[in-house]
């Protein structure tokens, strides 16, 4: 598997360390996530989505291949956590912007 960029090495070590505070710092401060049909906008927004999700799935991610598109990224990895049908292979779409997260949707 190729190397991820920092940012998104950073937003996996932070999510497989459960700390929605650190999954929202690996974000730009005017980002945006798309996850499970909701968009959020903003570290604020995003923080608390992390808490949440953090709090129902207490999810692992264990990146199995990337595909890269000038600043898009697209990360597919197994998530363990506490739902029904774990593990499971998701797609973590990435636009990276200035060192940072952009946007992120998380896609089955």
């Amino acid at each position: 598997m190729n190397k991820l960029p920092q940012a998104i090495a950073n937003f996996v070590d932070a999510n497989n360390a459960m700390d929605p505070q650190r999954i929202a710092a690996a974000f730009n401060s005017d980002a945006k996530v798309f996850d499970e049909g909701h968009l959020r906008s903003g570290r604020e927004e995003i923080a608390a989505w992390a808490s949440d999700y953090v709090a129902r799935y207490q999810s692992t991610m264990e990146p199995t291949g990337v595909v890269q598109a000038g600043d898009a990224h697209v990360v597919r990895a197994t998530v363990r956590g506490t739902f029904p049908g774990s593990p499971i292979a998701l797609d973590f779409h990435f636009l990276l912007q200035n060192g940072g997260i952009q946007s992120l949707e998380v896609t089955a």
